[in-house]
Protein backbone atom coordinates (compact mmCIF):
# COMPACT_ATOMS: atom_id res chain seq x y z
CA UNK A 1 0.00 0.00 0.00
CA UNK A 2 0.92 3.76 -0.60
CA UNK A 3 1.48 4.15 3.17
CA UNK A 4 4.18 2.06 3.68
CA UNK A 5 7.01 4.75 2.37
CA UNK A 6 5.49 7.62 4.98
CA UNK A 7 4.59 5.64 7.82
CA UNK A 8 7.44 5.04 9.34
CA UNK A 9 9.50 1.90 10.28
CA UNK A 10 8.34 -1.58 11.42
CA UNK A 11 10.12 -3.49 14.07
CA UNK A 12 11.38 -6.79 13.31
CA UNK A 13 10.98 -9.45 15.56
CA UNK A 14 7.53 -9.94 18.08
CA UNK A 15 5.06 -7.65 16.83
CA UNK A 16 5.75 -7.54 12.96
CA UNK A 17 4.85 -11.09 13.05
CA UNK A 18 3.04 -12.14 9.47
CA UNK A 19 -0.77 -11.49 10.26
CA UNK A 20 -3.28 -13.09 8.51
CA UNK A 21 -5.40 -10.32 6.80
CA UNK A 22 -9.06 -9.87 8.45
CA UNK A 23 -11.91 -9.39 5.40
CA UNK A 24 -13.36 -6.01 5.99
CA UNK A 25 -16.54 -7.88 5.02
CA UNK A 26 -16.45 -9.84 7.67
CA UNK A 27 -17.71 -7.08 9.82
CA UNK A 28 -19.65 -4.35 10.36
CA UNK A 29 -18.86 -0.99 10.14
CA UNK A 30 -20.30 2.20 10.40
CA UNK A 31 -21.30 4.32 7.03
CA UNK A 32 -20.96 7.63 8.50
CA UNK A 33 -17.57 6.33 10.00
CA UNK A 34 -16.16 6.01 6.18
CA UNK A 35 -17.94 2.32 5.92
CA UNK A 36 -16.13 -0.74 4.83
CA UNK A 37 -13.45 1.29 2.47
CA UNK A 38 -12.32 3.56 5.46
CA UNK A 39 -12.98 -0.45 7.36
CA UNK A 40 -10.62 -2.21 4.72
CA UNK A 41 -7.58 0.81 4.79
CA UNK A 42 -7.78 0.52 8.50
CA UNK A 43 -7.57 -3.18 8.26
CA UNK A 44 -4.78 -3.15 5.75
CA UNK A 45 -2.65 -0.66 8.06
CA UNK A 46 -2.78 -2.31 11.22
CA UNK A 47 -2.10 -5.75 9.51
CA UNK A 48 1.13 -4.51 8.08
CA UNK A 49 2.54 -3.27 11.18
CA UNK A 50 2.20 -6.88 12.56
CA UNK A 51 -0.74 -6.01 15.09
CA UNK A 52 -3.54 -8.85 15.26
CA UNK A 53 -7.06 -8.12 14.46
CA UNK A 54 -9.47 -11.06 14.87
CA UNK A 55 -13.25 -11.80 14.97
CA UNK A 56 -15.16 -11.99 18.23
CA UNK A 57 -15.43 -15.73 19.57
CA UNK A 58 -17.78 -16.85 22.67
CA UNK A 59 -14.76 -16.74 25.14
CA UNK A 60 -13.61 -13.21 24.58
CA UNK A 61 -13.71 -10.96 27.46
CA UNK A 62 -16.36 -7.52 26.41
CA UNK A 63 -16.23 -5.63 28.79
CA UNK A 64 -14.20 -2.88 27.25
CA UNK A 65 -15.72 0.79 26.94
CA UNK A 66 -15.99 0.79 23.08
CA UNK A 67 -18.66 -1.09 22.07
CA UNK A 68 -17.99 -4.37 19.28
CA UNK A 69 -14.19 -3.75 20.06
CA UNK A 70 -11.97 -5.24 22.93
CA UNK A 71 -8.76 -5.60 23.43
CA UNK A 72 -7.30 -9.62 23.66
CA UNK A 73 -3.64 -10.98 24.17
CA UNK A 74 -2.34 -7.95 22.20
CA UNK A 75 -4.70 -7.88 19.61
CA UNK A 76 -7.97 -5.89 18.85
CA UNK A 77 -10.78 -8.48 18.48
CA UNK A 78 -13.90 -7.45 16.75
CA UNK A 79 -17.49 -8.22 17.12
CA UNK A 80 -18.77 -9.17 13.78
CA UNK A 81 -22.73 -8.68 14.71
CA UNK A 82 -21.88 -4.84 15.71
CA UNK A 83 -21.44 -1.97 13.33
CA UNK A 84 -18.31 -0.05 14.29
CA UNK A 85 -15.98 2.98 13.69
CA UNK A 86 -13.05 2.28 11.54
CA UNK A 87 -11.63 5.34 14.03
CA UNK A 88 -12.32 3.57 17.03
CA UNK A 89 -10.37 0.10 15.51
CA UNK A 90 -7.55 2.74 14.91
CA UNK A 91 -7.87 4.05 18.63
CA UNK A 92 -7.36 0.73 19.85
CA UNK A 93 -4.43 -0.70 18.00
CA UNK A 94 -3.20 2.78 18.98
CA UNK A 95 -3.44 1.50 22.52
CA UNK A 96 -1.85 -1.90 21.48
CA UNK A 97 1.19 0.15 19.30
CA UNK A 98 1.75 2.58 22.50
CA UNK A 99 2.68 -0.13 25.48
CA UNK A 100 6.57 -1.69 25.45
CA UNK A 101 6.91 -4.15 23.46
CA UNK A 102 7.34 -6.91 26.15
CA UNK A 103 3.82 -5.89 27.52
CA UNK A 104 2.03 -5.75 23.94
CA UNK A 105 1.82 -9.45 23.46
CA UNK A 106 -0.39 -10.04 27.25
CA UNK A 107 -1.96 -6.83 26.92
CA UNK A 108 -5.81 -7.25 27.33
CA UNK A 109 -8.51 -4.69 29.11
CA UNK A 110 -6.69 -2.16 29.65
CA UNK A 111 -6.56 0.15 32.91
CA UNK A 112 -7.05 3.63 33.10
CA UNK A 113 -3.90 5.28 32.64
CA UNK A 114 -4.55 8.84 31.48
CA UNK A 115 -0.91 9.36 29.48
CA UNK A 116 -1.42 5.64 27.21
CA UNK A 117 -4.97 7.09 26.37
CA UNK A 118 -3.63 10.76 25.26
CA UNK A 119 -1.29 8.58 23.44
CA UNK A 120 -3.28 6.18 21.62
CA UNK A 121 -5.47 9.56 20.82
CA UNK A 122 -2.38 11.04 19.33
CA UNK A 123 -1.60 7.84 17.77
CA UNK A 124 -4.84 7.21 16.10
CA UNK A 125 -4.85 10.96 14.35
CA UNK A 126 -1.71 10.20 12.82
CA UNK A 127 -2.75 6.59 11.79
CA UNK A 128 -6.35 7.92 10.68
CA UNK A 129 -4.40 10.51 8.25
CA UNK A 130 -2.51 7.73 6.42
CA UNK A 131 -5.88 4.96 6.09
CA UNK A 132 -7.62 8.48 4.84
CA UNK A 133 -10.31 8.33 7.83
CA UNK A 134 -11.69 11.86 8.53
CA UNK A 135 -11.66 14.45 11.71
CA UNK A 136 -15.30 13.95 12.37
CA UNK A 137 -15.38 9.85 11.86
CA UNK A 138 -11.96 9.49 14.11
CA UNK A 139 -13.80 11.98 16.84
CA UNK A 140 -17.29 11.02 16.21
CA UNK A 141 -19.80 11.69 18.43
CA UNK A 142 -20.58 8.55 20.14
CA UNK A 143 -17.06 8.86 21.46
CA UNK A 144 -14.69 9.62 23.65
CA UNK A 145 -16.99 9.91 26.64
CA UNK A 146 -18.67 12.28 25.45
CA UNK A 147 -15.47 14.75 24.78
CA UNK A 148 -15.11 14.74 20.99
CA UNK A 149 -15.80 17.77 20.34
CA UNK A 150 -12.80 18.84 22.36
CA UNK A 151 -10.87 16.62 20.84
CA UNK A 152 -11.59 17.63 17.43
CA UNK A 153 -11.27 21.06 17.89
CA UNK A 154 -7.66 20.37 20.03
CA UNK A 155 -6.73 18.30 16.06
CA UNK A 156 -8.44 20.83 14.34
CA UNK A 157 -6.18 23.51 15.33
CA UNK A 158 -2.52 21.87 16.00
CA UNK A 159 -3.14 21.29 19.90
CA UNK A 160 -2.09 17.92 19.84
CA UNK A 161 -2.72 16.27 22.83
CA UNK A 162 -0.76 12.89 23.62
CA UNK A 163 1.61 13.68 20.69
CA UNK A 164 4.06 14.87 23.67
CA UNK A 165 3.95 10.97 24.95
CA UNK A 166 4.80 9.46 21.39
CA UNK A 167 7.55 12.08 21.00
CA UNK A 168 9.32 11.09 24.60
CA UNK A 169 9.34 7.61 23.40
CA UNK A 170 10.84 8.34 19.93
CA UNK A 171 8.00 7.15 18.04
CA UNK A 172 7.21 10.98 16.82
CA UNK A 173 8.89 14.48 16.78
CA UNK A 174 7.41 17.46 17.48
CA UNK A 175 9.68 20.07 16.81
CA UNK A 176 9.86 21.51 13.19
CA UNK A 177 12.95 22.68 13.40
CA UNK A 178 14.64 20.14 15.11
CA UNK A 179 12.98 17.90 12.22
CA UNK A 180 13.79 19.82 9.75
CA UNK A 181 17.38 19.53 10.88
CA UNK A 182 17.41 15.92 10.80
CA UNK A 183 15.33 15.30 8.00
CA UNK A 184 12.98 13.52 9.68
CA UNK A 185 9.12 15.13 9.44
CA UNK A 186 7.19 16.05 12.17
CA UNK A 187 4.37 15.00 13.69
CA UNK A 188 1.82 13.65 12.97
CA UNK A 189 4.18 11.76 11.15
CA UNK A 190 6.18 8.97 12.58
CA UNK A 191 9.52 7.88 12.64
CA UNK A 192 8.15 4.46 14.32
CA UNK A 193 4.63 3.05 14.78
CA UNK A 194 5.41 0.21 17.48
CA UNK A 195 6.56 2.07 20.82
Amino acid sequence: MAYRETAGTVPDGGCARAVSKLSASACRWREDGGGEAAGARSLAFIAELGIPVRLRQESDDFTQPITGLAICDGGVVIDPKVEIWPGDLLHEAGHIAVVEGERRPTLGALEPDQDEEYMAIAWSYAAAKICDVGLRELFHAEGYKGSYEFARTCYATGQFVGADGLAAHGMTMLDLSRALATGVPSYPNMIRWLR
